[in-house]
């Protein structure tokens, strides 16, 4: 049996080829959209990739089950469990399996055995797998997707927060609970291999190793130390982060069908500043992907900043309209790499895009903000300025500036008629980078008198002792 891990930084999201050396096949779990790694490392291996597992139905990324079916064959195995609502659609002319709890799946040498573990989801599965190549009838190890991290468990509220399927959210976390009982039968020695690490919006406390053994979480996973259903489930559910907006769509897009990638087109190069300035004033949205620090200096007035690091997924997805055409303003070299980010929870209206330093040559008038010390900020305050505290609820609850008011940066563009425009701004996050965001969103529609407090919080506690 071959293993390799395949990660995606920016949605902290993991996949899995498994292939049989003797059979010389492979299966993917839970690919990503951009297949074009598994393809590769099939190649290089002289495998052949004949399936595509999914643990659930995704809301964090765009699935690329479809697209190995399409242009492979792949054969994808999908849950038939769960309620109707959680079921795949338009997948008939396509090469797919619909498996339950019980049944085996074999590669070559290699059994995978589905088990049903909802909790996340209605319809998540786990596999278990067998290396019949080794002549041994015990497992190795189990993909849980969503159901069991390193150091956590799914969080069950998503088709509550992100799907408003009401009522959800405590049977889910009572599911978890019953599910986790499945894995009292398995060796401690048995591999884990989650589905996200550390940064996924998928739980609340996901480690940074990339997998586990079941032992191991047993002892130290806090999902595995409650013998209580209710204690679980009010522990499971309290603190959990705000899901990203595009987690709803992600999931309507995943049951469904994305659009296939060959097909999409491929952004169009603007040289002429006044046709992006026109486009600007009819209301498009257009994204700036340079560092803050550079912004904060100049930019294009009503253009939005999104630093193109390992965050800009996830912010891209609270932020970016999918319903409307986006243009770009990058560095070209990059182009490639930003729309297979984009394209990876679905943003696939990239029309137009422009080199960003030349944009900013041919523009006469450029906007800029001011960035000022907590101790300039607190001199504001006297003055009659506002804070606005744009860190997610959890980070507010812990401790935040007095007298200041919590917007958070992902739901900023949906509650401007909360944000006072009689008084200066003070911008405030943790470290000053997500505020830097929000300024963008603010001068972008219409609000400029803001500034952002570098360092946020952490250096305002520090400053003010």
């Amino acid at each position: 049996m071959l293993l390799k891990f395949f990660y995606d930084e920016g949605l902290a999201q993991a996949s899995y080829m498994v292939g049989c050396q003797a059979s010389k096949e492979a299966f993917i779990i839970d690919p990503a959209r951009d297949i074009l790694p598994y393809i590769e490392a099939a190649t290089k291996e002289g495998l052949r990739i004949v399936g595509a597992l999914e643990t659930h139905i995704h809301a964090d990324f765009v699935a690329g089950s479809r697209e190995l079916a399409k242009r492979l064959g792949a054969k994808m195995y999908l849950s038939d469990e769960g309620d109707k609502d959680w079921k795949y659609e338009n997948i008939s002319e396509l090469p797919h399996q619909l498996v339950k709890d019980g049944d085996e799946i074999k590669l070559g040498n290699i059994l995978f055995q589905v088990l049903h573990t909802p909790g996340h989801t209605p319809e998540s599965l786990s596999f278990l797998v067998t290396d019949g190549g080794a002549k041994t009838e015990h497992p190795m190890g189990i993909f849980t997707g969503d159901f069991v991290f390193v150091g956590d468990v799914g969080r069950p509220d998503l088709l509550e927060k992100s799907a408003q399927k009401k009522g959800t959210a405590d049977k889910g976390a009572k599911d978890m609970y019953a599910s986790l009982s499945k894995l009292e039968g398995l060796p401690d020695y048995v591999q884990v291999w989650p589905g996200h690490g550390a940064g996924s919006a998928c739980g609340k406390s996901l480690g940074a190793i990339p997998s586990s053994t079941i032992g191991y979480e047993r002892r130290v996973n806090w999902a595995f130390q409650h013998d209580d259903m209710e204690s679980f489930a009010s522990e499971l559910l309290e603190g959990q982060p705000e899901p990203p907006k595009y987690f709803g769509i992600m999931k309507q897009v995943n049951k469904v069908g994305p659009n296939f990638t060959l097909e999409l087109r491929k952004p169009e190069r603007l040289d002429d500043i006044t046709i992006l300035t026109k486009k600007i004033k009819e209301g498009a949205q257009v994204i700036d992907t340079r560092e803050a620090a550079l912004f904060s200096k100049e930019h294009i007035e009503g253009t939005i900043n999104i630093p193109f690091n390992q965050a800009f997924t996830s912010w891209a997805g609270w932020i970016i309209n999918y319903e409307q055409p986006l243009y770009l303003l990058t560095d070209p070299d990059k182009l490639e790499e930003i729309q297979k980010t984009l394209q990876s929870i679905g943003i696939d209206n990239l029309f137009y895009y422009m080199d960003v330093d030349l944009a900013i040559r041919m523009t006469s008038d450029l906007e800029s903000y001011h960035d000022i010390t907590p101790k300039e900020a607190k001199e504001l305050l006297e003055e009659g300025a506002q804070v606005i505290d744009v860190r997610h609820d959890s980070e507010w609850k812990s401790g935040h500036i007095e007298g200041a008011k919590h917007i958070m940066l992902g739901t900023l563009l949906d509650r401007l008629e909360e944000v006072p425009e009689d008084r200066p701004l003070i911008i405030q996050c943790g470290s000053g980078v997500r505020s830097a965001i929000a300024i963008s969103l603010l001068q972008a529609k219409g609000v400029k008198d803001v500034r952002n407090m570098l360092g946020g919080y952490a250096r305002w506690q520090k400053d003010m002792q």
